[in-house]
């Protein structure tokens, strides 16, 4: 049990461990474009098979046709049509007119004379080797390779069917924005660019995964984010050395300071003005392409109780409902085992009507509370389960017909008392609350635990698992940041947006430990105050 209580999972150096793709001494040779169009395209059938959607579309260029030239394109990852309209007519018949052949006067210019006259396209660029030409190809983009040259040009052509911005779905609020991020990184960049005018939102690009090639955005504001901090993402990003990356999960897992522990310390959201947020408080955004889901770092434990609207209401509405949030985690944690503690081990503590009542209503019930809450909490997690996966027009409503059904039945049969349905639901209900459906799970995984403690110790037994619980939170890290802070340690400055949330006009500085440079958000934050018009 000692990882119970370590900081920080230290991993130990292995020599037979493959080094980072950025560390590599010895590599192979890369294989080179050679003049022969024909052994080009030769070459690149041999390595991509009988590939259906990779088109080779063999043309004729300059003037009268001397010049033999291929295009090759992914169909279903390219824009067909500008890639008619803009490229092949522009090189079969634009390009045979005499005022642009008198331009080449050496045979080594008409790479150059395609690339800046010919071609109409924004963004092309060189290429000599097979390797990123066929990284390339497959991301959508055009390669167009020339007979009796060396090197060949790629044509930005990248265009499939993909799902555009809506509402998210996982994280609702009645005031805000109503935009969500896409499965695709451009336009999720697009989206945190379109909110700062300002240079110093830089956004760095990597590429992940020996085989999907994935390509990841770390965003961050230059000024005011933590330099330590930028430059552990970055080298957690390059250690990472694994064949494929499907969602920013895969990417969480791989960079998350602690492995076995049941609460995140890497944030996810789908919301853009979530994001902006935590870029103006020092935090560092991790975008990845095929994912509406973005990474935010470091991710502490009250960040999780957060939402959007807290800061789009009123302070005082804001403060009420996040209190709220904290309630119910309290309840969704412990309420089933305060209630076994209390009915199995102190009976004394209750009001002589509620324990006649509760020994009326356990008459005839054959388990004891442990076995009851067990029952309950495993009937309805199997429930919230099955109405995630059926279909979203039945899925909710199954999922409360069957829980009312299976209790009242239940009640009935004499197999769980009534007060224990109660309990459950109440619990249940509470879960719901928390903003976060990562924190959610981890409070429903140790509900258990507690339960387990309670049904053995009693009162004792859940003072023991709290003592564990703060001792194993206040020992967590999130990249370098305590994970209970401010709280732990204490920071009296930082309180104005933990358990409540105070007025704008209030929060005139950063989060200390996430931010140490350009800490002022405001420089005078009594002048901020609104006040009416003095008469």
């Amino acid at each position: 049990m000692k990882w119970f209580f370590k900081k920080k999972n230290e991993k130990k150096s292995n020599n037979t461990n493959p080094p980072p793709r950025n560390q590599e001494v010895e590599s192979e040779p890369k294989q080179v474009l050679k003049r022969s169009l024909q052994h080009n395209i030769q070459t690149l059938k041999e390595a991509l098979g009988k590939s259906s959607d990779i088109i080779y579309r063999e043309i004729r260029i300059g003037k009268e046709g001397t010049i033999k030239a291929c295009l090759i394109y992914t169909d279903g990852l390219t824009d067909t049509t500008s890639l008619q309209d803009f490229v092949m007519e522009t090189l079969m018949f634009d390009f045979k007119k005499e005022d642009l052949q008198t331009e080449i006067t050496l045979e080594h210019d008409l790479i150059s004379i395609l690339k800046e006259v010919v071609i109409t396209v924004a963004d092309i660029k060189d290429i000599t080797s097979f390797e990123e030409m066929m990284t390339s190809l497959l991301s959508g983009d055009t390669i167009f390779l020339i007979d009796g040259y060396d090197q060949g040009l790629i044509i930005s052509s990248k265009h499939w069917v993909e799902r555009g911005v809506s509402e998210p779905e996982a994280q609702t609020v009645i005031r805000g924005p109503r935009e969500g991020f896409t499965e695709n990184l451009r336009v999720n960049t697009a989206m945190i660019r379109r909110k700062f005018k300002d240079p110093n939102l830089w956004m760095e690009s990597k590429v992940v995964g020996e085989r999907t090639k994935t390509n990841i955005a770390v965003v961050y504001i230059k000024n005011i984010a933590n330099d330590k901090i930028v430059k552990e993402v970055l080298l957690r990003l390059d250690q990472i050395n694994i064949d494929g990356i499907l969602e920013s999960g895969n990417i969480e897992e791989l960079i998350q300071d602690s492995q076995l522990s049941p609460f995140p310390t890497v944030y996810n959201t789908e919301r853009p003005d979530v994001v902006a947020a935590a870029l103006l408080e020092g935090r560092i955004a991790i975008l990845v392409d095929g994912t509406p889901f973005v990474l935010i770092v470091p991710a502490l434990f009250f960040q999780y109780f957060q939402s959007a609207e807290d800061y789009y209401e009123r302070s005082i509405i804001g403060s009420i409902i996040r209190l709220l949030r904290h309630l119910a985690f309290a309840i969704s944690l412990l309420a089933p085992a305060l209630f076994i503690a209390i009915t199995t081990f102190h009976q004394s503590m209750l009001p002589p009507a509620l324990l006649i009542s509760l020994a009326a209503q356990r008459e005839g019930v054959p388990f004891p509370a442990f076995a009851e809450a067990l029952i309950m909490e495993i009937t309805f997690e199997i429930l919230r389960e099955a109405g995630i996966r059926m279909p979203r027009s039945i899925g909710s409503a199954m999922s409360i017909v069957g829980a009312f059904v299976i209790g009242t039945a239940a009640v009935e049969a004499g197999i769980i008392s009534a007060m224990m349905v109660i309990v459950v639901s109440i619990t249940a209900i509470s879960s719901f609350v928390s903003p976060s459906y990562e924190m959610a799970i981890a409070v429903r995984m140790l509900r258990f635990v507690f339960m387990a403690l309670a049904a053995s110790f009693g009162l004792f037994g859940i003072t023991i698992g709290l003592i564990a619980l703060v001792l194993h939170l206040c020992s967590l890290r999130s990249f370098g940041v305590p994970y209970m802070s401010p709280m732990a340690p204490f920071n009296l400055s930082d309180q104005k947006d933990t358990l409540i949330v105070l007025p704008k006009w209030k929060m005139s500085t950063r989060p200390r430990l996430i931010s140490q440079k350009n800490n002022v958000r405001q420089q005078d934050s009594a002048s901020a105050k609104p006040s009416p018009p003095k008469k």
